[in-house]
């Protein structure tokens, strides 16, 4: 209601709804041309018949386009979807009908969780669409998801501009996505392409769309769904096409014709796509919020980025975690990943966890590389304990140190008089020495710093001693050598404590235990702590309640997704300071368990 207030009172003629659930909304769809205003997208009947998975499968079966086996039928009893799972075997994926973005999905591989994964997917979609119908599918064994472009125009004209392959995903929502897809062939492209034109003709679709496929090892691919808009990882295909699609979903929705016939589309070159996620990888992606304290993004040759955030803005939990996205563009593959490579080693995210790290380790990874990832590619490559971000070692120490004490230098000379640059470091007396006691997890460093001159200290760490000398420093942006080594550090000293330094595309958060004076909270082995902002939607115990390591203890509810609590340890519950329906803050105390004795 607020949109369409704000497009009356701008005299707006029409409305691009974006790629959020505003835009496989048909309700507001509807709205838009109720009030006179030009939707720019498909018609309500188009959102809605490919809005629905059990009805979009449906269609897309009588219109004989190749299905995953399942059920999509009416009967929503918990009792008839675990009977016709079990008909349909193991694995298998319990996904909310009304579902998109990966929410309210879940991968069941035995037949005693499948109760569970129906219970929680039902919840995560009621809150996120408004609706707990379930549809269930044979989980197909590492196969790809292919995904094809079409747009198509009022008077019938559909065509499908490529594809796209994004198999690498975390959370059932895509991380990198690229075109063309590494196993791609003309014939295979062709027949693809011919089916995702089917299923948008089905249904009389207007405006840009996508028609997503799981691809096999057999090379047999299947309708996954549909998106009735345009795609968060649109600007691969703009890349490699030179086509705006934005621009020809303006122009259909104006009712003009496509400006081109399906001979002329053309796939030049590769382009890859990395979504920059606040998040922590390194604790099962959950997302993360707080002040960005500093937002750079890289800049070369075949870089485009689509970025939403800025220096001093806060991530909320109300929203996707997604922040940016850094798309290349090469002439081969190899290049584009070159440039990929080069691009997120320079982007610089202070502040929230984020996800470059993991970025960098999964392109450098040999089954990336090689173009042979499949769905199963983060967990096959990171194995049961998930990605583990690169530890920092005495050198890091040394160079946050050194960074740390020229920044301390700086600001007491610029508050001084008469003093002259060249002179900082200069002393008739002993060389004093500064310490720093950084610290990052259980990395824990006692640094000593002495200056020999305006650009150049010694670091003791210990037994260590590192020569550090600061030649260029411009905009939280330093080349340091170290000995014989030579790196550039982005740097950024943020109040009394705190130090982040992004090196090689990892990004570490110092904190100076000298400076910071506060105790750290003491909490027993059985506190169980909120991982983050968001609001507590069932809570599962009750206090005298006796559970066991690994029980489900409450749920949360943040950046659009549900967050199982389970006990740390196994014992009597003795608070619970967690409410149904009520926001909690990040190291919020919500229940604490009594640990059992042994």
């Amino acid at each position: 209601d607020n949109i369409l207030q704000a497009a009356a009172q701008t005299h707006a003629d029409a409305l691009h709804p974006g790629y959020g659930f505003l835009s496989e909304n048909a309700a507001f769809a509807t709205a838009c041309g109720d009030a006179g205003i030009a939707f720019i997208g498909p018609s309500a009947g188009a959102i809605e018949a490919m809005g629905n998975k059990a009805e979009a499968k449906r269609l897309m079966l009588n219109a004989g386009v190749p299905c995953v086996p399942g059920y999509e039928g009416e009967d929503q009893n918990d009792a008839a979807l675990i009977s016709h799972g079990k008909r349909i075997g193991f694995p298998l994926m319990v996904k909310a009908a009304a579902g998109g973005g990966g929410r309210g999905m879940r991968l069941v591989t035995r037949a005693d969780d499948l109760g569970s994964a129906i219970a929680m997917a039902r919840s995560e979609s009621e809150n996120a669409f408004a609706s707990g119908e379930l549809i269930l599918e044979r989980a197909i064994v590492r196969p790809r998801h292919v995904e094809i472009q079409i747009i198509a125009d009022q008077r019938g004209h559909t065509l499908y501009l490529g594809e796209r392959d994004c198999s690498v995903q975390r959370r059932h929502q895509k991380v990198l996505e690229e075109s063309p897809s590494p196993v791609m062939t003309p014939e295979l492209r062709a027949s693809m392409g011919a089916a995702a034109v089917k299923a948008a003709q089905c249904i009389d679709y207007v405006g840009a769309g996508t028609v997503e496929f799981l691809l096999d090892q057999e090379g047999r691919f299947y309708f996954l769904e549909m998106n009735t808009r345009l795609q968060v990882e649109h600007p691969v295909t703009e890349m490699v096409t030179g086509l705006d699609l934005v621009a020809l979903q303006i122009q259909v929705a104006r009712g003009e014709v496509l400006p081109l016939t399906q001979d002329e589309v053309q796939i030049n070159g590769h382009a890859i796509e990395a979504r920059i996620y606040a998040e922590d990888p390194a604790a099962d992606f959950m997302p993360a919020t707080g002040r960005i304290e500093r937002w750079q993004k890289p800049a070369g040759a075949g870089v485009r980025v689509d970025d939403g955030v800025r220096t001093g803005q806060v991530i909320s939990p109300f929203y996707d975690s997604m922040v940016a996205k850094v798309i290349t563009h090469g002439a081969t593959r190899d290049e584009a990943l070159a440039h990929l490579h080069a691009a997120l080693k320079t982007t610089v995210l202070f502040g929230p966890a984020n996800n470059i790290a993991f970025l960098l380790a999964c392109i450098e990874a040999t089954d990336f590389k090689t173009g042979k990832a499949t769905t199963d590619f983060v967990g096959a490559t990171f194995g049961e304990a998930g990605f583990t971000a690169r530890q920092p070692v005495a050198v890091d120490a040394a160079v946050g140190a050194a960074l740390r004490f020229f920044s301390d230098q700086k600001k007491a000379w610029e508050k001084s008089t008469g003093i002259a640059a060249q002179l900082l470091g200069w002393s008739t007396n002993a060389i004093l020495a500064s310490p720093y006691h950084l610290k990052l997890g259980d990395s824990d460093f006692l640094t000593k710093v002495s200056a020999l001159a305006h650009d150049r200290v010694n670091v003791h760490i210990g037994d260590e001693l590192f020569a550090v000398r600061v030649v260029e420093d411009s905009d939280g942006a330093a080349r340091v050598h170290v000995g014989n080594d030579i790196m550039t550090v982005h740097y950024l000293v943020s109040g009394e404590d705190d130090l982040y330094m992004l090196i090689e595309g990892t990004t570490f958060r110092f904190v100076d235990l000298l400076a910071e004076h506060v105790a750290a909270a003491v909490v027993s082995e059985g506190s169980v702590l909120s991982p983050m902002h968001g609001t507590v939607i069932e809570v599962c115990v009750s206090v005298g309640d006796v559970v066991e390591e690994g029980a489900r203890l409450a749920v949360l509810e943040a950046m659009k997704m549900q967050h199982e609590l389970v006990a740390p340890v196994g014992g009597k519950v003795v608070a619970v300071s967690a409410v149904d329906n009520k926001q909690v803050a990040a190291d919020e105390l919500l229940i604490e368990i009594e640990a059992e004795q042994s």
